[in-house]
């Protein structure tokens, strides 16, 4: 039997920079209840909501310290259950960031496993080693070592794969595995109707006496002992089992960023009992050839290496038996238009080739406005030590501070969370008081500029989802067809429709032949002709056709 989530049309709301609505600068449940109608008109079915429980924010609220309760800068938990009515009343479904491989040092159980060490939440989380040494030369995500000191001075560290404020759960403890079961219940009872399970890959970890191979005395990211372990699975399977028991219809939807494809067939097969789709960062290979060996690849600007781009989408929309994910960005990369489309023409191509192809669009607040990220001036407001010895290191090569900074925005995933642009007032509409992210924002065109233009960007996406939720785009096979590397040309077929994509990836007049048959455009993006079975595409430009 088919689920609601198999048609999903998802937009992903980041709380804090959607709407605020008492003036403290802070996106808000209430804000996002305002916008009710607008997301409505717009032709979505599902919202995802960056995380709303209380949190210090140390990383956005990724860092939880309440799992039971909503951050009062979010709101209440009134505001919360009326969004939930009011989204259901809208024909929206609401999907809800689920923390579940760490919490913040400020909860309630990490808080009691250091200042007793006999508590029961100390097997809560990792602790390890002796006599203030290190088990292992692991390094965290967020620079250094995975090991921190633990704050009752035990001699002993505890593990955090992020942020040393951010301790890691010890999923091996089946009370933890219990316990975060509870929280998604709970959730659950409200009438939420989906998780995002973040970083779920890394809640096993390798044994912890063994160091990463390495010549250097520095902590090293040694993601092969703490992503995608078998143990990920069996830990999770009872977990998803309970949920899908109890709510049948919940969306589990897994953050998998760094799993092969391969390994996204285990997590969403039928018969593991796991996810239903998982998000991945595969789609998106680089062409690092112009990259300068003087300075970190990090914040480098790259191109998308296209001929890599198409085999990777092939590959994981012919093997994943589940609905894969689509998308082109989220609060965790640059924006698509800063990053990808250097054009509204190629951001707009680029968004029928990807969200009309097998599967679950997920579409970043303000993609369909055009936004771009923000500029910042300063290496302070990026809130980030790495950004510092970028642009030291920019500058002794002989970059401008500018134009290091540059390209730091241009790259960075704090820039792509700029307020949402409204209208044309102060701030955009987003708030009346001061946004708590700011920056030079580049020209695009308010939600109040775009509503009422037929040729708006804003106009084109509520085509773009009113054509996806056609049977032939929801129910149809996916074929890429073999027309060289410069196009992107695939078809999508059920047995009673049939309908083609294509799409020219470069800068350069193409020109490819179509399969036998009558054409008739629903959508198109920058100039084309088409005679017979001949298409000529103009530079990034793309086109759907109804295949007759």
């Amino acid at each position: 039997m088919a689920s609601w989530y198999d048609r999903a049309i998802i937009y992903q709301i980041y709380p804090k920079s959607f709407q605020d609505s008492n003036g403290d600068g802070i996106g808000d449940l209430n804000g996002i209840r305002q916008r009710i109608p607008y997301l409505q008109a717009l032709g979505i079915n599902a919202v995802w909501l960056n995380p709303v429980f209380v949190s210090p924010q140390v990383d956005n609220g990724y860092d939880v310290a309440n799992y039971y309760a909503i951050d009062e800068r979010m709101g209440t938990m009134e505001d919360m259950e009326a969004l939930i009515r009011d989204m259901h009343a809208a024909g929206i479904h609401v999907i809800m960031d689920f923390v579940l491989n760490h919490t913040s040092d400020q909860h309630p159980w990490f808080q009691d496993a250091v200042r007793n060490k006999a508590s029961i939440y100390r097997d809560y989380y990792i602790f390890a080693g002796e006599n203030g040494k290190k088990p292992n030369n692991w390094g965290s995500f967020f620079g250094g070592s995975v090991w921190a000191p633990d704050p009752s001075g035990s001699g002993q560290s505890y593990f955090h794969l992020f942020d040393k404020r951010m301790p890691d759960l010890n999923w091996a403890n089946p009370e933890v595995r219990l316990a975060m079961g509870d929280v998604a219940e709970f959730w659950l009872g409200k009438g939420i109707d989906g998780l995002r399970l973040d970083a779920f890959i890394h809640i096993a970890k390798a044994d912890l006496q063994q160091s990463f191979p390495s010549n250097s005395d520095e902590p090293i990211v040694a993601e092969p002992f703490f992503a995608n372990l078998p143990m990920v699975q069996e830990w999770l399977r009872p977990f998803a089992e309970r949920i899908k028991a109890d709510y049948p219809q919940a969306f589990l939807l897994g953050e998998a960023a760094s799993a092969s494809v391969n390994l996204a067939v285990d997590y969403t097969s039928a018969y593991t009992h796991l996810m239903d789709s998982v998000i991945t960062f595969r789609y998106f290979t680089t062409d690092e050839t112009g990259l300068d060996a003087r300075l970190p690849k990090q914040y480098q600007p790259v191109p998308l290496d296209w001929r890599e781009f198409r085999k990777t989408q092939v590959v994981w929309q012919q093997t994943l038996a589940a609905q894969p994910t689509l998308y082109w960005g989220n609060h965790d990369m640059a924006r698509l238009a800063t990053r990808v489309a250097h054009s509204e023409t190629e951001a707009r191509s680029l968004a029928m080739l990807m969200y009309l192809e097998r599967g679950i669009p997920i579409i970043y607040y303000g993609e369909e406005l055009g936004m771009q990220n923000l500029q910042f001036n300063a290496v302070s407001e990026f809130k980030d030590a790495s950004v510092d010895d970028f642009v030291q290191k920019a500058m002794a090569a002989g970059k401008t501070k500018a134009a290091a900074l540059k390209m730091v925005s241009d790259t960075h995933k704090l820039p792509a969370r700029g307020p949402m642009l409204w209208d044309d007032s102060k701030h955009g509409g987003f708030t009346s008081g001061t946004p708590w992210l700011t920056g030079q924002l580049p020209a695009v065109a308010s939600v109040a500029q775009q509503q009422n233009d037929k040729h708006s960007m804003l106009h084109f996406y509520q085509q773009l989802i009113a054509i996806k939720q056609q049977p032939v785009f929801q129910d149809g096979a996916f074929r890429l067809l073999n027309l060289g590397e410069s196009t992107y040309v695939y078809t999508r077929t059920t047995a009673m429709e049939s309908a083609l994509v294509a799409i020219n990836l470069t800068g350069a007049e193409v020109e490819v032949k179509l399969p036998a048959g009558e054409y008739t455009q629903l959508l198109s993006a920058g100039e084309y002709e088409q005679v017979s079975d001949k298409l000529v595409l103009k530079p990034h430009a793309g086109v759907v056709f109804q295949r007759y």
